[in-house]
């Protein structure tokens, strides 16, 4: 069998090999494939692997040996879901490999911002506490969680495990998700609640077409002026110049982020200059044990997919 993984250098570092792979057959590892080239990378294989490397109905097309794609994410917008049930092709993602990254990252951008370290960061650096008068330099105002209620969007394993720390904080945790969750110990409010309650609102869900763009002027406009939002989920669900207005007309009190809608950044994006933004590079999953996880799970995947029982499917079955 033949396995083409597309874009291996999303995923690689200097002690990570393709070697959980090679039990399945024959490896053709691509550093990064453009659209327009992954229809020929793939070839006559029978199986890809991708992380973003877009396989579209085009693509399916002309690779009539395709029966499996595997994914290092567990989003899989980048993938033409009816094109290929029609081919008969399974669709497997990564699920729930990152949780453990991404409340990690969600609390060190929300701490970030209540602590106002960047600034002080910086303060320090620039010699500003070498010049104080006073054993302790804070000019800048900075935030207690404990007692604060934060609106988590998206109540999956990422969205329970940020309440949980959130709860250990000592804040007040309300939950907005599309289904009602089953012994949830919190408060499910609607989404306008979610947005006119939080002192902190942060968001773990999918990007579909009814998140998509879920902070725009019209949400942003029923918060605190006070509130902090974080964004560890997909760029797309944040529309960037709304987000960057309203922190630049201070009805935002900052904004954490660790992705972009377009990814890598671009010279043009709004955040980049905004007050009290923290912008990190799409690193929530790129911790060494996250990523080997991650392998674990697609290999696990795909052995599964060849013995007869696919395991985290997301087409029809």
């Amino acid at each position: 069998m033949k396995i083409v993984i597309s874009d291996w250098s999303t995923m690689a570092a200097a002690n990570m090999g393709m070697s959980a792979f090679e039990e399945f057959g024959e490896v053709v590892c691509c550093g990064l494939t453009a659209p327009e080239r992954a229809a020929e990378a793939i070839g006559d294989a029978e199986v890809v692997l991708v992380n973003k490397t877009p396989i579209t109905a085009e693509v399916m097309d002309k690779c009539p040996n395709l029966r499996y794609i595997g994914l290092f994410a567990t989003g899989y917008n980048n993938i033409d879901i009816p094109a290929a049930n029609a081919h008969g092709i399974t669709v497997c993602n990564a699920g729930q490999y990152s949780t453990q990254g991404v409340i990690q990252h969600t609390f060190a951008l929300l701490l970030s911002l209540a602590g106002n370290l960047p600034r002080y960061g910086k303060a320090v650096a620039d010699g500003e506490w070498e010049r104080s008068e006073t054993f302790s330099y804070f000019p800048y105002p900075t935030t207690e969680l404990s007692g604060k209620t934060i609106a988590v969007i998206g109540y999956g394993s990422i969205g329970q495990g940020v309440a949980k720390v959130a709860d250990a904080f000592g804040m007040r945790v309300i939950i907005h998700t599309r289904t009602k969750p089953q012994n949830c110990p919190y408060e499910v409010v609607s989404l306008e609640e979610a947005f006119r309650q939080a002192d902190v609102l942060t968001v773990h869900c999918l990007l579909t077409e009814q998140t998509a763009n879920l902070l725009r002027a019209e949400t942003l406009s029923l918060m605190k002026p006070t509130a902090f939002v974080i964004n560890t989920a997909r760029g797309g669900i944040a529309d960037e110049q709304a987000v960057a207005q309203a922190l630049h007309d201070g009805k935002l009190a900052g904004y954490g982020t660790d992705v972009l809608v377009k990814e890598p950044m671009t010279p043009d994006t709004p955040l980049k200059n905004a007050p009290n933004c923290i912008i990190t590079p799409h690193i929530a999953w790129a911790a060494q044990e996250t990523r080997e996880r991650l392998v674990g799970i697609v290999a696990d995947n795909l052995r599964n997919w060849l013995a007869g029982h696919p395991t985290n499917q997301v087409n029809a079955k």
